[in-house]
C-alpha cells in the first residue's frame, strides 16, 4: 500500500473549502439566472407599445446580467469536480510567499479578492510549467519578474475526491504525465492541460504576435498544442479581440467531431472551425461541387509512378510560379478595365479627365480590390460631378442672368427685346434642369461600363484558353501546356484550384469583413501547397498564422508541402521549431515506426518516445481476411481493458470490404467517413488517410487484398497507422518482421 502524503490532511480540507466555496458561488449563480430570466419575463410583459422605453432598457439590463450569471455558472459546474491539478509554493521579488493552485480557470474571494484558483494561462502559472525550484525570472506583459519557487506540488482528483498527491522538480517525467498516457485515447485530450511539459508550454505560450512554424513528430502533441495557445490567446488577448476572429482550419470533419469537447473544456467559446474547403467555399460564396480530395491520394496508391503526366496540373497549381500566373491574370484584367476609363462630361462641359480616374485606379488604390477600388471611384465621381454640377449651373446661371440683363437694359426695340427674353428664357428653363437631370445620373452611368466580376467564369476562362496560358505561363514548355489544356476542357473542380479562386476573389472582389479572420491555426498543414498557404496570408491581409505538421506524416507531398523552407519564406517573420518527443505510443511501438520512417525519402530525425514501455507490437501472419480471429483479437484487447480501437486499411475501398466482412460477426462495429461521429465502445474501420491525427487504445493494421508497398506514399500511410495506438500494435496480414512492404 502507498504511503500516504504526510499534508494529505490538509490538502483534503483545502479542497473541501474550495469545493464548498465553489457550491456556495454556483447556488448564488442559479438564483441569479433564474432571477434574471424571470426580470426579463416581466419586462417582456410589461412592453407597451406606446411607452416602451424604460420596459426595453430592463430587457437589456437583465439580458447582460442573465449572460454574466450563466457564464459564471457554466464555468463552475465545467470545473466543479476537478477545481484544480496542481500547486506552487512561491514568493514574488518584494512580497510574501504564498501557495497558488493551478486549474482550467480563475477563482477569487468575493471579499478578500485572494486567488483561490489561478488560471493556467496566467503568467505566474508559467512558473510551474517551465521554472526549476529555486530563483527563477518570468513575463507579464514584456516585464520580466523575479521570484524564487520553493515546490511545485501535483493533485490526482476524480469526481471531486482527492485520490494522491505529489512533489515535483521537473514536469518532464512526472508520474501524472505518465498516468496520462496510460490512460484512455478517449480522455487523454482534455486532460493535457494539467501534463503540458516545458517544450510544450513555449510553444503555446510564444509571442502571440508573431507567426510560428511546428514540425511536430506523430503523438508529439501538435494538435492539442495548438488549441492550448488558442485558449491561451483568449485569455490574454480576448478582451480587446473578438474570438469569431479566430478560426481553426482543421483537416476534416472527422476530426473536428474528436476535438469537439476540447475547447468547451479550454474556455474557448465561438471560434470558426472549418476545413480548407469549406472555408474557401463560404468565403467566396462559390457554389461548386469539388471532386473527393482523397480519390487521387487513392489512385496513387494503386500506381507505382509519381512523376506521371497526370499529376503536372495537380502539382503546379499549388506552386508560387501558379500563382504568378493568377497575378498576371489579374494584372491584365486591371489594365483592360483601365482602358474603359474616358473623360466625363456633363452636356458639353468636361468635369473629369480620363487620366485622373486611370491614376487613382491603377496608383493610389492599387492596394484595394478591383471591385472595391470601383466603389471608391464611383463615391468620388458622385461628388465631383455633384459639385462641378453646382459650379456649372450657378455659372450658368450667372451668365443667363448677364444676358437677360443685356438684352432688358440694351435693346431699345420692345418688339425685339421680347423675342430675345423669351428665346433665353426658354434656353435657360430648359438648359438648367436638363443638365440638373444629367448631372444626378451621371456617375451611376458612367459605372455602368464596369462589370462585376464572375470568379468562377475568370477562372474557367483561364483553364481553357491557350492563348491566355501561353502569354501568363510562359514558363510551361509546350508538352506541359497541352498536358493543362487537355486535362480542362471537361469542367471539373478539385481541392488544388481553391488557392486561385481565392486569390482571383481577394484581388478582384475583396474577402467580407464576416470571413476576414485576424487569426489563423491550422493543423496537419504539411498536406497544404505554397500557394494555399500564400492565397490565405493575402487575401486576410495577416501573417498571424500558428502553422503545425509533421513532413513524415505528409500523404498528399504530390501536390502539397515537403520542406518548411517554402513556409518560411511565405511568412518570413515566423518562428521555426520542431517537437520529435512523441507522448503518445510505447517505446515499442515507437522503434517499429522509426523504421518505417528511415525508409522515407524526407531525411526526418527519429522520434523520441517518452519513457513508457508496453506490449511487443504483434505480427499476425494471414494470407487472407480471418474474420474468426480478428473477432476474437478484437475480444482479447478489450478484455485487457482498452476502450478505441481502430482497425486501419490502407484504402477506402478495403476498409468497405473490412467492414462487410466483420458485420456476419455479431460485432459493434462502425466504417469511420469523412463526415462521420465517432462512435464510443465498438470497433472503428479506418481508411489510413482518415486516421491521421487521430490516436487509440490499440490500432490494428489490415494488409490484404492492398497491402502497404515500397512507396512513398505506402511508407506515409503506413507510417500514419503504425503510429495512432496508445497502448497495441498489431499487424495483419502479408506483415513481418523483417518485411514490411510488398515489393
Amino acid at each position: 500500500m502507498t504511503e500516504q502524503h504526510p499534508d494529505f490532511e490538509f490538502e483534503y480540507q483545502r479542497l473541501d473549502y474550495t469545493k464548498q466555496y465553489m457550491q456556495q458561488l454556483l447556488e448564488e449563480s442559479r438564483r441569479d439566472v433564474k432571477s434574471s430570466q424571470e426580470e426579463i419575463r416581466q419586462s417582456m410583459a410589461d412592453l407597451d407599445y406606446l411607452d416602451s422605453s424604460l420596459s426595453y432598457i430592463n430587457i437589456l439590463t437583465n439580458a447582460r446580467f442573465f449572460e454574466m450569471a450563466r457564464s459564471q455558472k457554466e464555468g463552475l459546474e465545467a470545473i466543479q469536480q476537478k477545481p484544480y491539478f496542481a500547486r506552487i509554493h512561491f514568493q514574488k521579488e518584494g512580497d510574501m510567499d504564498e501557495f497558488l493552485y493551478i486549474g482550467k480557470t480563475s477563482l477569487f474571494h468575493r471579499e478578500t479578492q485572494e486567488p483561490i484558483i489561478v488560471d493556467w494561462r496566467s503568467p505566474v502559472a508559467n512558473v510551474y510549467y517551465d521554472g526549476r525550484l529555486g530563483d527563477l525570472t518570468y513575463q507579464v506583459h514584456d516585464e520580466t519578474h523575479k521570484g524564487h519557487l520553493f515546490s511545485k506540488r501535483q493533485y490526482k482528483i476524480e469526481d471531486g475526491e482527492l485520490l494522491a498527491i505529489r512533489d515535483i522538480d521537473l514536469t518532464t517525467n512526472d508520474e501524472l504525465l505518465q498516468e496520462a498516457l496510460a490512460g484512455k485515447a478517449d480522455t487523454r485530450l482534455t486532460e493535457i492541460v494539467t501534463t503540458i511539459q516545458a517544450e510544450q508550454n513555449a510553444i503555446i505560450r510564444a509571442n502571440l504576435k508573431q507567426p510560428i512554424i511546428v514540425q511536430g513528430a506523430a503523438g508529439s502533441g501538435k494538435t492539442t498544442i495548438a488549441l492550448h495557445r488558442i485558449s491561451y490567446f483568449l485569455y490574454t488577448m480576448g478582451e480587446h479581440f473578438p474570438s469569431d476572429k479566430l478560426m481553426i482550419l482543421a483537416p476534416s470533419k472527422l476530426f473536428m467531431d474528436y476535438i469537439a469537447d476540447v475547447l468547451p473544456e479550454l474556455g474557448v467559446g465561438r471560434i470558426c472551425q472549418m476545413t480548407y474547403a469549406e472555408y474557401i467555399l463560404q468565403a467566396t460564396g462559390l457554389n461548386l461541387k469539388l471532386t473527393d480530395p482523397n480519390s487521387k491520394l487513392e489512385w496513387l496508391t494503386e500506381t507505382d509512378i509519381l512523376e506521371n503526366r497526370h499529376l503536372f496540373s495537380t502539382r503546379v497549381k499549388g506552386t508560387l510560379a501558379y500563382r504568378d500566373s493568377m497575378q498576371r491574370y489579374v494584372e491584365r484584367l486591371e489594365h483592360e478595365m483601365a482602358e474603359l476609363f474616358e473623360d466625363i462630361y456633363i452636356e458639353k462641359y468636361r468635369v473629369m479627365k480620363a487620366s485622373r480616374l486611370k491614376k487613382l485606379f491603377l496608383d493610389e488604390f492599387a492596394y484595394m480590390p478591383v471591385e472595391k477600388r470601383l466603389e471608391r471611384i464611383k463615391i468620388i465621381v458622385q461628388n465631383d460631378v455633384k459639385r462641378k454640377r453646382k459650379q456649372l449651373l450657378d455659372k450658368l446661371t450667372t451668365k443667363y442672368e448677364e444676358a437677360l440683363d443685356k438684352v432688358l437694359y440694351g435693346t431699345r426695340d420692345a418688339e425685339k427685346r421680347k423675342v430675345k427674353l423669351t428665346k433665353i428664357l426658354e434656353e435657360r428653363d430648359e438648359r438648367l434642369p436638363s443638365i440638373e437631370k444629367e448631372g444626378r445620373t451621371t456617375a451611376s452611368v458612367y459605372m455602368r461600363r464596369f462589370k462585376k466580376f464572375n470568379i468562377k467564369k475568370l477562372y474557367r476562362n483561364w483553364l481553357t484558353n491557350k492563348q491566355l496560358q501561353t502569354e501568363l505561363a510562359f514558363q510551361w514548355s509546350e508538352e506541359e501546356r497541352a498536358i493543362f489544356f487537355a486535362e480542362h476542357k471537361k469542367e471539373r473542380w478539385e481541392i488544388e484550384d481553391l488557392a486561385s479562386l481565392y486569390y482571383l476573389h481577394a484581388k478582384l472582389k475583396g474577402i467580407g469583413d464576416q470571413w476576414k479572420m485576424r487569426v489563423v491555426f491550422i493543423d496537419e498543414v504539411q498536406d497544404y501547397s505554397e500557394f494555399q498557404l500564400a492565397a490565405l496570408r493575402d487575401g486576410l491581409e495577416t501573417d498571424m498564422f500558428t502553422l503545425v505538421g509533421d513532413l513524415a506524416q505528409g500523404i498528399h507531398s504530390y501536390r502539397a508541402l515537403t520542406s518548411w523552407d517554402p513556409v518560411k519564406a511565405i511568412f518570413p517573420r515566423a518562428t521555426y521549431t520542431t517537437l520529435q518527443k512523441s507522448y503518445r505510443t510505447t517505446i515499442e511501438i515507437m522503434d517499429l515506426a522509426n523504421q518505417v520512417l528511415l525508409e522515407m525519402d524526407e531525411d526526418l530525425p527519429l522520434v523520441e518516445p517518452v519513457v513508457r514501455h508496453g506490449r511487443e507490437p504483434e505480427f499476425h501472419a494471414m494470407m487472407s481476411f480471418e474474420a474468426d480471429s480478428i473477432s476474437q483479437l478484437y475480444r482479447d484487447i478489450i478484455n485487457r481493458g482498452h476502450r478505441s480501437v481502430a482497425l486501419i486499411c490502407k484504402t477506402r475501398a478495403e476498409a468497405e470490404r473490412n467492414y462487410m466482412r466483420l458485420q456476419d460477426m455479431g460485432m459493434s462495429i462502425q466504417l469511420l467517413e469523412e463526415q462521420s461521429d465517432i462512435s464510443a465502445d465498438c470497433l472503428l474501420i479506418v481508411p489510413s488517410h482518415l486516421a491521421k491525427g487521430l490516436e487509440f487504445d490499440a490500432v490494428l493494421i489490415a494488409a490484404f487484398d492492398e497491402p502497404f508497398r515500397d512507396h512513398p506514399i505506402d511508407r506515409k500511410l503506413l507510417y500514419v497507422a503504425m503510429t495512432r495506438p496508445m497502448h497495441e500494435l498489431h499487424l495483419l496480414g502479408q506483415f513481418t518482421s523483417e518485411r514490411w512492404f510488398v515489393k
